[in-house]
């Protein structure tokens, strides 16, 4: 690394936490710190959808799979694309509309709305602890980059990443996680689309070059595994619609014409990243073969193939990717602690000062935690599929119901939540200890078939049998 690159991914650290103090100064309430003030327009809607699921996962974790295993690596990001479009097309504008009507702050305000709240307290407790294992991929995603970038260990680049990460995000709350997402998004874009792809074709990554060295498998879109590939994309496309951070982002917009516009403008962006990314993993697989991480694959690739200067480019928009998808999730959860547990229950006359005060210092209290994850597990993959498959299943039709106002009572939902998500966690352990064969089987999918049938089951019980109507003759 030449001193030129390593100077510019300090400076943008740097910068990172200077937005994070004077976005500080710029917070009149809540509503600012959680939701930027609810004001912001349909490209700024696009960047934040962006900047917060293209990251760790879909393009370091990403191109590693790739690297591994082919073209089959593009399933992520193509699941990325298909969620974001179908929360476009059939949530973003009754979201939003929702939110203004009764000035929502955080997803599990409208499930207390429509339910009760208990029901609010388990989804509370379930998408806390989802979104802070997704924080941890995003962390030990921006660790593996500082890991090859600057020759430290993975313990000292994860304390790095992640205590700028905390540092601006606490301080700045969602008006500096705004500011920096148009910032981050064009950083991704250009060095991605622009230099990136190009670059690749240059140095070995043409498809007549790839298809000679390459096995044939790494030409197969199936070779991840159709099981898993099934799995991965049912559970990120409902984790849109169940996603904690997805209904603050939503809240955040103009209005509900900006909240839609911003989802589908996203979705157009999505595709190219996913290729281009894609791309960089598979001819890193003929140029730098025997990785023994596959995290490292693109940090590796950027290192090797471009020149001084732009390597630094691009590596500032990797940890941009990475940095900008961490931050908003930080902020959900920290949402849940200040808003949906210490108001809620604790403290309902709190003020608006110490509110924001409190944000704060939740959002330093699980970027811990995330860390701590994170320096556990350190695969970034399995963080993230692990923490969707939790809450995806468990909590999709209480959420479907509680946006189009299904008429089913709180007992439904609540037991419907509970049920699905012991009988993941218990099908993980399982899992784990390899008690049977059976449990092999992706835990996405009892996880849902729990859900649906307790939750149809016990709606239909608390209804009781259709009353009868005499016959006046």
């Amino acid at each position: 690394m030449r001193t030129i690159d390593i100077t510019l991914i300090f400076l943008y650290l740097a910068a990172l936490v200077a937005i994070g103090i004077y976005a500080n100064h710029k917070q009149a309430d809540v509503d600012d710190y959680f939701v930027a003030g609810r004001r912001q327009g349909t490209f700024s809607m696009a960047c934040l959808w962006l900047a917060s699921w293209i990251g760790g996962a879909s393009i370091i974790g990403g191109s590693g799979k790739a690297y591994e295993a082919g073209i089959t690596g593009v399933w992520y990001v193509a699941s990325i694309a298909i969620g974001l479009l179908l929360f476009a097309l059939f949530f973003a504008s009754r979201v939003k509309e929702l939110g203004e009507k009764h000035h929502f702050l955080t997803f599990p305000d409208l499930i207390e709305h429509h339910f009760d709240s208990r029901t609010r307290i388990v989804v509370t407790l379930t998408s806390g602890i989802a979104f802070i294992a997704i924080t941890a991929g995003q962390l030990a995603a921006a660790a593996s980059i500082l890991h090859v970038l600057l020759d430290w260990d993975f313990t000292p680049s994860l304390m790095l990443a992640a205590g700028i990460v905390i540092l601006y995000t606490a301080t700045g709350g969602y008006l500096a996680v705004a500011w920096t997402d148009w910032f981050q998004f064009i950083l991704l874009l250009i060095g991605i689309l622009l230099v990136g792809f190009p670059l690749a074709l240059q140095h070995g990554g043409t498809p007549a070059e790839l298809a000679e060295q390459l096995p044939p498998s790494f030409f197969e879109l199936g070779a991840w595994g159709w099981p898993a590939i099934g799995a991965m994309c049912v559970s990120i496309c409902l984790s849109f619609i169940v996603g904690m951070d997805s209904y603050p982002r939503t809240f955040a917009a103009r209005n509900p014409r900006c909240a839609r516009r911003g989802a589908l403008l996203a979705v157009v962006f999505v595709f190219p990243i996913a290729v281009a990314a894609t791309w960089m993993g598979m001819t890193a697989s003929v140029l730098f073969p025997g990785l023994a991480d596959s995290n490292d694959v693109l940090t590796t690739f950027v290192v090797g193939v471009f020149p001084p200067g732009l390597r630094g480019f691009m590596l500032v928009g990797l940890l941009a990717a990475v940095m900008s998808t961490a931050d908003i999730c930080i902020l959900s959860v920290s949402a849940n602690v200040t808003r949906d547990v210490y108001q809620r229950y604790i403290n309902p006359e709190v003020s608006q000062k110490k509110m924001l005060r409190l944000g704060m210092y939740a959002s330093l209290g699980v970027g811990g935690a995330a860390a701590l994850m994170a320096w556990k597990m350190q695969n970034v993959l399995d963080i993230l599929l692990l923490a969707f498959t939790l809450n995806s299943a468990a909590l999709i039709l209480p959420a479907i119901a509680a946006v189009y106002a299904w008429k089913v009572d709180s007992t439904t939902a609540f037991w419907s939540i509970c049920l699905s998500f012991g009988t993941i966690l218990c099908w993980y352990v399982c899992a784990a200890l390899e008690l049977a064969p059976v449990f092999a089987i992706e835990a996405l999918w009892p996880g849902l078939v729990v859900a649906f049938i307790s939750f149809f089951s016990i709606h239909a019980l608390r209804r009781g049998p259709a009353p009868v109507v005499e016959n006046p003759a």
